[in-house]
């Protein structure tokens, strides 16, 4: 089975480009232009991953688009992708599990993607096996009662 990923970038080029890089890699690709299309595409597929430029209509639009994507029962994978990477670490406080600086390598995409593909699968499995009661949560995410 193809793993499905919603790419999003407002850059016609770029957006071409990598969809053409994942589908010769095994990916099913759907594209979007604007954070608008994102946000419905979201609400009516099932993505393993969401790869999103940042700076689209706004500066902030790809935030807009990972937190849509983070509200989904299924819980894709989410990437910011920039030209301009934030000299802080605001972006991992907005649901983004890994920052893709442009120009970015095939090889080096392909591997960033693939490791966060395996980890966000780990934890949707781990979160499942709790939810089921077959494993516990660990001590440093117990509340403390009393």
């Amino acid at each position: 089975m193809r793993r499905r990923i919603l790419l999003v970038d407002d850059d016609v080029t770029v957006l071409l480009t990598l969809k053409a890089v994942l589908e010769l890699n095994q990916f099913e690709v759907q594209t979007a232009n604007s954070a608008a299309d994102a946000v419905k595409k979201l609400a009516s597929g099932v993505y393993e991953m969401v790869i999103t430029d940042a700076r689209m209509e706004t500066d902030d639009a790809g935030f807009h688009v990972i937190r849509a994507a983070r509200q989904q029962a299924y819980r894709p994978a989410t990437a910011l992708l920039t030209a301009y990477p934030p000299r802080n670490a605001d972006w991992k406080r907005n649901g983004v599990q890994s920052l893709l600086v442009k120009p970015v390598g095939t090889q080096d995409l392909l591997r960033q993607i693939e490791a966060l593909l395996v980890q966000q699968q780990d934890e949707k499995q781990a979160l499942d096996r709790v939810r089921m009661g077959t494993e516990s949560v660990p001590e440093q995410n117990r509340q403390k009662v009393g």
